[in-house]
């Protein structure tokens, strides 16, 4: 194979998928894009060290009989794919082929090529349909009488063996809480939100509109509370949109596309509807602020709605760090927060916008912040899946043995389910979010 085997110095650049082509879809042309990227990654082996994607394919390649990916069984092809949990790591941190370079590999989006290609061809297990269901189980499990039973459920020994047996759920997967007390009941009066107070800066509004995610409305409504409690503080105005959708990212994750762009379109005329009167976007969970920051974009990238809201999409740390660059952050705090390990998720380190919520906790005075980059190996659902569980644990372990090692006052992370991932593996702390811990230093 031809090329520069030293690798592009420009910055990496996203195609958009082509995925309403039939050949998106085609599986002769799909297994010889597979065989042409994982040959390069063979001969590569940069990220060994990262999701179990590629330990499963060099492995493969070692242990056949040519010691080259010809003879490599096809089957194992689909336990790579079947590893990747679109963390997106690879692309933005350690391959040196990505596009502009001349080879082209985008290795996370031709796994989702696959994973969508199986989906449309053999659709999914009942088990990975409900677990990427976020609204339609959230719904369900939300009601008041029923939240009882299913909360109760997941916190005993038989509950979570019968979960095991019957849906494949693993027995010590963190599964999290519901609330039939959502996050959008508790600030439904914030749909009118007086922005009479607010300031605009440069770079931003000082109003924002709050996408709640799935997550942070039925499972940790307090994620959100916190959020409107701290950039009320500062004088921003929060308001809700009238009706939000889950993003999408656990059906992308699935391969069902189709069920993306169905989001999309409730979504998105919602969002930009409000961009249009001038409003910023912010959402609590990293994976969802990338989903209209990047995949939405890739999705549909003549789509002016979808590229408005993903200009105007913003993490709360990052437009926390903007405020502040521009005069408008509040740094008059009340409590210290001592020492906090903070590991940062990652599909908050592939957007590119620095580390925006260790600046912000470090404006705390005697505040130290200890930064661990290193990935969680939950994913939303891939931790929680028997046949996945212990190996998402060992992707883990360095995270769970420097937060042990640090000791320090703190443990949080953007993602709340990579630190109750990681928090499980601790014999003393306990995650606490990030947002949460600066209400606390402004003690409001």
């Amino acid at each position: 194979m031809s090329g520069n085997r030293e690798g592009s110095l420009e910055a990496p650049t996203r195609h958009p998928l082509n995925w309403q082509d039939d050949s998106f879809y085609d599986e002769p042309q799909l297994f010889e894009e597979l065989e042409r990227v994982f040959d390069i990654c063979h001969g590569c082996r940069r990220c060994f060290n990262l999701c179990n994607s590629f330990p499963t394919l060099f492995d493969a390649v070692d242990e056949s009989e040519s010691m080259e990916l010809d003879t490599v069984p096809k089957p194992v092809y689909w336990d790579v794919v079947d590893h990747c949990y679109l963390c997106d790591m690879c692309y933005m941190s350690k391959c040196p082929y990505v596009p502009p370079h001349e080879w082209n590999v985008d290795f996370p989006h031709l796994m989702l090529r696959a994973k969508a290609a199986r989906f449309k061809k053999e659709g999914a297990s009942t088990r990975d349909r409900i677990l990427s269901a976020t609204d339609t189980v959230g719904k369900l499990a939300g009601i008041p009488v029923v939240v009882q039973a299913v909360n109760a459920t997941n916190r005993s020994k038989a509950g979570r063996k019968l979960l095991e047996s019957t849906l494949g759920v693993h027995r010590d997967a963190p599964v999290p809480r519901y609330h039939s007390d959502t996050a959008r009941k508790r600030l439904k009066s914030r749909r009118m939100a007086d922005d009479s107070h607010a300031t605009a800066t440069p770079a931003t509004t000082g109003k924002v509109v709050l996408y709640t995610t799935c997550y942070g409305n039925r499972n940790l409504p307090d994620l959100n509370e916190d959020l409107v409690a701290v950039f009320e503080h500062n004088d921003m105005a929060v308001a809700l949109a009238d009706k939000e959708v889950c993003c999408g990212m656990p059906k992308l994750e699935l391969g069902d596309l189709d069920a993306v762009a169905r989001s999309r379109d409730i979504n998105i005329p919602v969002l930009a509807s409000w961009v249009d009167q001038g409003w910023d976007i912010v959402a609590p969970i990293p994976s969802c602020t990338l989903m209209f920051k990047q995949e939405l974009p890739l999705m549909f990238p003549d789509d002016a709605d979808v590229l408005k809201v993903r200009d105007a999409m913003f993490d709360p740390f990052e437009y926390l760090m903007l405020r502040h660059r521009d005069g408008k952050l509040k740094t008059e705090f009340a409590n210290s927060l001592g020492t906090i390990s903070y590991q940062v998720p990652c599909h908050l380190r592939v957007q590119n916008i620095g580390l925006k919520t260790r600046d912000t906790l470090q404006l705390v005075p005697d505040t130290t912040v200890e930064v661990i980059e290193r990935c969680s190996g939950h994913d939303g659902t891939y931790a929680v899946k028997k046949e996945f569980h212990e190996i998402s644990r060992k992707i883990a372990r360095p995270v769970v043995n420097k937060v042990s090692k640090a000791a320090a006052d703190h443990f949080t992370s953007d993602c709340p389910m990579a630190a109750e991932q990681i928090a499980q593996g601790l014999d003393e702390h306990s995650a606490e979010s990030p947002m949460g811990l600066l209400r606390q230093a402004y003690g409001i």
